[in-house]
């Protein structure tokens, strides 16, 4: 439950120390992990408290994990990485100048010259 009652500070701390230039839009995820422990019979947060609490913070993704199991796991990483470059302004690919080496002449080859 410590972790979980944290996550409001952490997430105020690494948006005052990045200063991301859309805090309200920086693309955050949850993670639930150790599903796989017990059978979720020890869990100390439920599935809708930490959904409640990721929708109060403007509907983060929430995913319930195992690593163990590797149950989620790739989900997440999706998300995550989908999430980032959502964020990122598309850029024209930087192509420079042709240059011409032959210097506007085309030669033409007859063949091996060794």
């Amino acid at each position: 439950m410590k972790s979980f009652d944290n996550l409001n500070n952490w997430r105020e701390e690494f948006l005052i120390q990045a200063s991301p230039s859309d805090p309200e839009n920086f693309p955050f995820v949850v993670l639930g992990n150790k599903t796989d422990v017990d059978g979720g019979k020890s869990r100390v947060v439920s599935e809708k408290k930490a959904k409640a609490w990721c929708a109060s913070k403007g509907n983060i993704p929430y995913f319930e994990t195992s690593a163990k199991e590797g149950f989620n796991v790739d989900a997440a990483f999706e998300c995550i990485t989908k999430n980032a470059f959502k964020n990122e302004p598309e850029e024209e690919p930087y192509l420079p100048d042709t240059i011409d080496v032959a210097g506007g002449q085309q030669q033409r080859s007859t063949g091996c010259e060794c």
